[in-house]
């Protein structure tokens, strides 16, 4: 294996105002004390906890992010249908339809290395229109050859579907990171093959509600059986996402988490 030292900044789910505020101001934070080759962000509840806009995408690439994945609230707004079309950078699951915006896959390269990235949904009680485990295969054979590193963001609700995943992909990518339930696992680790892998990220936002709504609304909802309106909480944000490092091709060395307060 040649040597293809990076480390791969990825953070979970943005929720709302609320989460963009809290990266921003703690992404410098992490650049001096990580200096990480690449960032990589779920923006997918970053507009007021539903989809992303294209006014947001511009912010968060403005300020460093080198790409932007998304999930199943891809399409909540329209006006970033053309943006998925037009901007290489910004994805959404792979695995959708051939006819939907956007594409799922992109390269993108920082001092000499070449990091690929992959966005594929979960299929078990989430809308994918193909299978992940099949599609994986055909997105992986649609980068480039002389790519250095490969993250599989994988927006999924089950927990047994991203660790099958993991599984699947070891040896093959350098990290299969889980995103969705807002919910940081435990599980963090470097599999035999080489591969760094984590069930779920967490979220970047208000950890005082619940999964990023404010906590009255959905315990409402959950007494009274009732459609209830949820609003983003604006309670205890933090940032949290996993440095991914790696020393040779497609192998990671090391999945740390990073779980920070907001200033």
């Amino acid at each position: 294996m040649s040597e293809a030292i990076a480390s791969i900044l990825f953070i979970g789910d943005i929720v709302g105002s609320l989460g963009r505020h809290t990266l921003l101001g703690l992404l410098p934070v992490l650049r001096e004390r990580h200096a990480p080759t690449f960032v990589v962000v779920n923006g997918e509840n970053a507009a007021g906890g539903l989809g992303i806009t294209p006014k947001i995408a511009d912010e968060l690439f403005a300020a460093g992010v080198d790409v932007i994945t998304l999930g199943n609230h891809a399409y909540h707004r329209r006006e970033i249908y053309g943006y998925l079309d037009e901007h290489e950078a910004i994805l959404r699951p792979y695995n959708y339809l051939r006819s939907q915006p956007g594409h799922g896959v992109c390269v993108v390269e920082n001092d000499g290395l070449r990091l690929g990235v992959v966005n594929l949904s979960g299929n078990l009680f989430l809308r994918a229109g193909r299978p992940a485990f099949t599609d994986i295969d055909a997105a992986l054979g649609e980068l480039e050859a002389g790519v250095d590193h490969v993250l599989v963001d994988f927006h999924a609700e089950a927990t047994s579907e991203k660790v099958a995943l993991g599984w699947y992909l070891d040896g093959r990518v350098s990290a299969v990171v889980g995103t969705h339930t807002h919910v940081p696992t435990a599980d963090g680790r470097v599999l035999p093959g080489g591969t760094a892998y984590i069930t779920d990220v967490g979220m970047t936002g208000p950890r005082g509600g619940v999964i990023g709504v404010r906590k009255e609304q959905s315990i409402r909802g959950f007494v009274t059986h009732m459609n209830e309106r949820y609003e983003t909480s604006e309670d205890d944000p933090w940032l949290m996402g996993v440095l991914v490092r790696c020393s040779q091709t497609l192998k990671a060395d090391a999945i740390e988490q990073v779980l920070l307060p907001a200033r």
